[in-house]
């Protein structure tokens, strides 16, 4: 008796390998990404390549299988270097934008050791305030990406906290702070509202 058909395999076409945050697991997983694609069968054993038929992510740790948008997902590592790259691309804009005096410089410093990099220092600060504006646009949406917009109000509040620290906030530093602001998918009217509230609360 000769038994054969058509079956789905996901063994074949392996697209890539990593890690990411698996859903079923709820923690940092390695996977693999791979092509489905059905298969003309003989005795229940793939023979002849059809067509295929979508891509799944499959967890290396408990088999499970997801679609690819999970990918998207950021995992534990990148959550926790997400904050302080944010904040340290504001602040290096702010001190940028208002000059490094030694109340600014340790106001920035600050912010980013709050973010979540305790060993920052000021002279990671300089360099970080030398570099282009568009370096600034990658972590500040990555960001915006993985935080809510009260983590994102929060930060941008701190970069605030820095161009206050020397006095009050000049044209350049409020122009950085709405671009900022808009990096973070914030509103021209929204960011001057995180503005005044800080300003109120030093002023009190």
């Amino acid at each position: 008796m000769i038994i054969f058909g058509v079956s789905v395999f996901y063994i074949f076409g392996l697209i890539d390998t990593g890690q990411f945050h698996c859903p079923h697991c709820g923690g940092d997983r390695e996977y693999e990404h791979r092509t489905a694609r059905r298969f003309f069968t003989l005795f229940f054993l793939p023979v002849i390549p059809l067509d295929k038929v979508g891509e799944i992510v499959k967890c290396k740790t408990c088999g499970t299988k997801f679609d690819p948008i999970v990918l998207r997902r950021a995992t534990t590592a990148q959550l926790a270097s997400a904050l302080p790259a944010g904040m340290r691309a504001a602040a290096a804009l702010v001190l940028r934008a208002g000059g490094a005096n030694d109340a600014a410089i340790r106001a920035a410093v600050n912010a980013v050791h709050e973010a979540g990099e305790p060993g920052y220092d000021a002279t990671q600060l300089m360099a970080d305030a030398q570099q282009p504006t568009e370096l600034a646009v990658e972590p500040l949406r990555g960001l915006a990406a993985n935080f809510t917009q009260d983590a994102c109000e929060r930060q941008l509040a701190n970069a605030v906290r820095v161009a206050l620290a020397d006095g009050p906030i000049n044209a350049s530093e409020r122009e950085a702070i709405g671009w900022i602001a808009g990096q973070l998918g914030m509103t021209p009217a929204h960011a001057t509202g995180v503005i005044s509230t800080v300003e109120q609360s030093i002023n009190r």
